[in-house]
């Protein structure tokens, strides 16, 4: 279907356009035999606007062309940016293309490429072809010193030797404005070819036809251009605003590859818009951008002098470009995010100093405990060994404590005749009962001796017993007041 897509060509005959014929041909319907009216119709004033004045605006290679998006309106939309190309102004399409630009950029996802910034760093890494052509020629100017022969240096594949035979051959008249104006946009479009080839590292993709016009404030928003200051300083902006990777520092690469590119000749840069043309043509809508300006610049770059795009690449080097003159305040937006990351960082320092005094002080007190226990395990050893030692020098009295609890508060032992007698009035209870007494003087040389015993026995121990047992114990006692007698 490819010669349904061509422009049909018109046919070329000598007949006249217009001619006379016999009147005697003319149907009779036909003839006017009515009076005409000779007055002005009247009509009131209204007045019209610039813009109806000129209602065409001038577009594509040069400027010179115009009212091609009055039929095609529906499938451009999709191309480029401006709405009404046809009746819009180049100052309006500026003003509106800088709103666009602002209200597009979003500063988080800045930031995040520029502090999150390995895949920019590995991009900018990459060597694309012209990288490698321009060291040749770099090294062959300083060996020759002859400047026509390094074109030898970029060959052409058979692809491209068909594509540019497809091409018509045709002549360009610009003035002195319009062709300055094509080698201004020829910068714009370089930068974004140049982008799109490093970013995805010479693999073309889906988004490549994308991010090309998108990037190229020519292609997207047909602007025109005076110096080529305002052509980096767009640039920059749409690079910070569109794609995938917004990285200041692709701004300047690409700005260097391009610099490259334009001091390797008219045979690279050549190269580069063929290939854009052929992305453009592989993709529905963008194809018609290859109408207006691509396949323009390939025939008219191949009569281009190598000398003028070398004057164009050095005033492309002297241009000196900053974050400021962008107009998105990067700078203040990179100094209150460095602000909060210290912040940040200072935050988590201090919870780990407060971490580690925490664990340290826990750390400290477990210790204090542990020594607080081992001291008192050893007072509780010395009182225990204490207390054996007492043990050890009072036998007697421990045996009398530990007898404590059957003895009563009053109670004394008496030793009779080697027997043991608790109480007289149990004595006399115990004769009432028809019991023969024990004499309480026993005869014989063993009187002294046993007295002396009983006046050591008669001291009372008190004891000290539970509450809730004296009473029972007392009456226990005194039930079982008796006295025990030895057998003869």
């Amino acid at each position: 279907m490819l010669t349904a897509l061509l422009a049909p060509r018109k046919s070329r005959t000598a007949k006249p356009l217009v001619e006379e014929i016999d009147a005697s041909e003319i149907p009779e319907e036909v003839v006017d035999d009515e009076e005409f009216d000779w007055e002005i119709e009247q009509t009131p004033y209204e007045e019209v606007s610039e813009s109806a004045l000129n209602p065409q605006c001038h577009y594509g290679f040069g400027n010179l062309r115009t009212g091609v998006f009055q039929r095609l309106q529906d499938e451009l939309n999709d191309v480029i940016d401006v709405k009404n190309p046809d009746s819009t102004p180049a100052a309006e399409r500026r003003q509106k293309r800088l709103a666009a630009e602002l209200a597009k950029f979003d500063p988080d996802h800045y930031l995040a490429d520029f502090f999150e910034d390995e895949a920019i760093e590995q991009i900018l890494k990459y060597n694309p072809w012209w990288t490698d052509k321009y060291s040749k020629m770099k090294a062959f100017l300083e060996k020759s010193q002859e400047e026509e022969n390094h074109a030898a240096l970029v060959s052409f594949s058979e692809e491209e030797k068909y594509q540019l035979r497809k091409f018509v051959n045709k002549s360009y008249l610009l003035d002195k404005k319009a062709c300055r104006q094509v080698y201004y946009s020829l910068i714009d479009i370089l930068l974004a070819y140049c982008y799109e080839t490093r970013v995805t590292e010479g693999e073309k993709n889906v988004e490549s036809a994308w991010n090309i016009r998108k990037l190229s404030p020519t292609l997207c928003w047909f602007e025109t251009w005076t110096n080529v200051h305002d052509i980096m300083v767009s640039f920059g902006r749409r690079v910070l605003c569109y794609p995938l990777y917004r990285h200041f520092k692709l701004v300047m690469k690409a700005c260097s590859d391009t610099i490259k590119i334009l001091q390797l000749g008219k045979s690279a840069v050549l190269k580069c818009l063929l290939d854009i043309h052929k992305i453009f043509q592989e993709n529905d809508p963008a194809y018609i951008l290859n109408d207006l300006y691509i396949s323009d610049y390939c025939v008219w770059i191949q009569k281009v002098k190598s000398k003028k795009l070398a004057a164009l690449a050095e005033a492309l080097k002297e241009v000196s470009l900053t974050k400021a003159q962008l107009g998105l305040e990067l700078e203040e937006l990179e100094a209150a995010a460095l602000l909060v990351q210290e912040e940040e960082t200072a935050l988590k320092a201090a919870h780990s100093v407060s971490g580690q005094q925490t664990l340290c002080s826990s750390s400290e007190a477990s210790d204090s405990e542990d020594s607080d226990s081992t001291v008192s395990s050893g007072n509780e050893d010395s009182d225990s060994d204490s207390e054996q030692d007492e043990l050890k020098d009072s036998p007697s009295e421990t045996v009398n404590s530990l007898q404590g609890p059957f003895l009563e508060e009053s109670s004394s032992l008496l030793i009779v005749d080697g027997g043991v007698c608790r109480n007289t009035a149990i004595q006399e209870s115990d004769a009432s009962q028809g019991k023969p007494l024990a004499s309480s003087q026993p005869l014989g040389v063993s009187g002294p001796l046993i007295e002396e015993l009983g006046e050591q026995l008669k001291t009372t121990v008190q004891v000290s017993e539970p509450k809730g047992t004296t009473a029972v114990n007392h009456s226990n006692m005194q039930e079982r007041d008796g006295c025990q007698t030895p057998n003869d």
